[in-house]
């Protein structure tokens, strides 16, 4: 039963992306075309709630699930690194269809052929911690 809101809020997040399209193939790739808003006001909707979010939370001092302060540490200021995670991020967007979040939405929905994709995903995660010290940061 503990574990119960975190199924609860993963069942809501899979029918809002659902239902908002943001697990359709083809809404990604008109996005990457810039044949369509549709995607671009999902993503800056979610920005947006990002912010409030972060605000409320400086301001009323919210604590996470375990009693604990959330810190909000300063990003360095180096955006080459960014670009380069950014690029590939987006290449992998572009090329499956699909970020992590709808990978997931999109195998309960039926399509199992991003099963594939989420063994990539993993894949490439598990590369990445085990060569993460030998990699420019």
């Amino acid at each position: 039963m503990k574990g119960l809101k975190f199924i609860l809020a993963g069942i809501f997040f899979g029918i809002v992306m659902a239902k908002s399209e943001a697990i359709s193939w083809y809404r990604i790739q008109e996005m990457f075309r810039f044949q369509s808003f549709h995607m671009y006001g999902i993503i800056g909707t979610a920005v947006g709630l990002g912010l409030i979010a972060v605000y409320l939370i400086k301001k009323f001092g919210i604590r996470d699930t375990e009693g604990n302060p959330i810190v909000f540490r300063d990003k360095d200021k180096s955006w080459k690194k960014y670009l380069f995670g950014g690029s590939i991020f987006g290449l992998g967007w572009a090329l499956t269809g699909a970020c992590p979040g709808p990978m997931f939405v999109n195998v309960g929905y039926g399509y199992l052929a991003m099963l594939v994709v989420i063994l990539g995903a993993l894949l490439g995660t598990y590369l990445y911690g085990l060569f993460q010290k030998k990699l420019p940061h």
